[in-house]
């Protein structure tokens, strides 16, 4: 006979998304379990980039992550997170991508975000590192950039310290009804369940409309002060919410050790996680248009990762269609390190009843009924 144990909310991905959904209901006084297979931090939290930014590709988009980002700044995380507001700098290549850039200003500005116009020779003293001949930027100062895995981790202890339980090392095989089984026969029980696997959510719920997106990232030696913002071509907003077909941008970060993180890529359709060299070839040779000097550095690691991306390009935050007991925290796509904290909120808010900060209503699974009903998995299959 399986061990039974029983919570008031069980957390399936211990990504930081999981995680952040732990703490903001272990803050509630909830009785929480998280249970994760790998490592906490692990999976596309440990494989992204980390950028804390707000985004407008939708009035939705731009709620959770300008939420999001707020909480971050509130978060007052340790050292070892690197947490810093480096500021976003969306260059613009020419005369129409600067037009663009003043849109983008003037959209932010009539919503109270913080942003400034920079000319050509602005950037030029900003970054010296560019190709001369830039036609400006747009300045984000209040974005950031974070260690994911530290991050995550640290929200994970401090729920643990709130008494949540951490069950790392064991995976889940089947969630719903208020059940969720592992994979070592223990089955946990909750009124209240938390499907926050990510790009892997397809697994134990076939018919959400989540696919994988396949992305590549280098790091290279420490190179203090090379780069100084978060840098990304205005460009990058047309590659990066493509619905289809493979794509690379500009897209460089100052880490706090003075490496580079330097991407970025989007594939589909790709399962295997080693490194596509053509792919990797074009990340590289597109963000050498921009800064030149970049073939000179030594880089020391490649690696790859996935995210969850969803038609519409918003994640699934909110309760399952067809299931009152279970809640879905998935499909963030690019924005899972900038957006996990929103997401906690939101369904810590459902849980509650109380008010949540930004409507919800974009982000419901239900949007996409019945696709989202289908569970690969009942426990009394298992």
């Amino acid at each position: 006979m399986s061990a039974v144990a029983r919570f008031d909310v069980a957390i399936a991905g211990g990504g930081i998304v999981g995680c952040a959904c732990a703490l903001a209901c272990a803050k509630q006084g909830f009785r929480v379990v998280l249970v994760e297979r790998d490592a906490l931090g692990s999976g596309a939290t440990a494989a992204g980039m980390g950028h804390v930014v707000v985004m407008d590709d939708s009035e939705a988009q731009f709620a959770l992550t300008r939420y999001s980002r707020q909480l971050w700044r509130e978060l007052k995380l340790p050292a070892a997170a690197e947490y810093v507001e480096a500021g976003t700098l969306w260059i613009a290549a020419d005369g129409e991508e600067m037009d663009g850039a003043e849109r983008k200003q003037a959209w932010y500005a009539e919503r109270g975000v913080p942003s400034r116009l920079l000319t050509a020779s602005e950037l030029a003293e900003a970054e010296p590192n560019l190709v001369a001949g830039l036609a400006g930027a747009l300045l984000v100062a209040e974005d950031g950039v974070v260690y994911p895995p530290v991050a995550a981790l640290e929200m994970a202890r401090r729920a643990e310290q709130l008494g949540a339980q951490l069950i790392v090392g064991r995976a889940v095989r089947a969630i719903g009804d208020g059940r969720m089984a592992l994979d070592d026969g223990m089955e946990l029980r909750a009124e209240r369940l938390i499907h926050a696997l990510g790009a892997n959510a397809t697994a134990l719920s076939p018919g959400l409309p989540v696919r994988r997106r396949k992305g590549h990232l280098v790091i290279t030696d420490r190179y203090p002060g090379f780069v100084r913002h978060q840098l990304v071509e205005l460009g990058y907003l047309k590659s990066a919410h493509s619905s289809s077909g493979d794509s690379v941008a500009f897209n460089v970060q100052p880490r706090p050790t003075g490496q580079l993180l330097i991407g970025s890529s989007r594939q589909y359709g790709a399962e295997d996680a080693g490194v596509d060299r053509e792919i990797l070839r074009a990340m590289l040779e597109r963000a050498e248009i921009y800064m030149p000097g970049l073939s000179g550095l030594h880089a020391i690691r490649v690696w790859t990762g996935f995210r969850a991306a969803t038609p519409d390009k918003l994640p699934l935050i909110g309760p399952m269609p067809g299931d009152e007991t279970l809640w879905l925290a998935t499909g963030h796509e690019g924005l899972g390190i900038t957006t996990a904290l929103g997401t906690a909120e939101l369904i810590a808010s459902d849980f509650t009843g109380k008010k949540p900060a930004i409507a919800p209503e974009p982000y419901l699974p239900a949007r996409f009924a019945p696709a989202a009903t289908s569970l690969s998995a009942t426990l009394e299959e298992l």
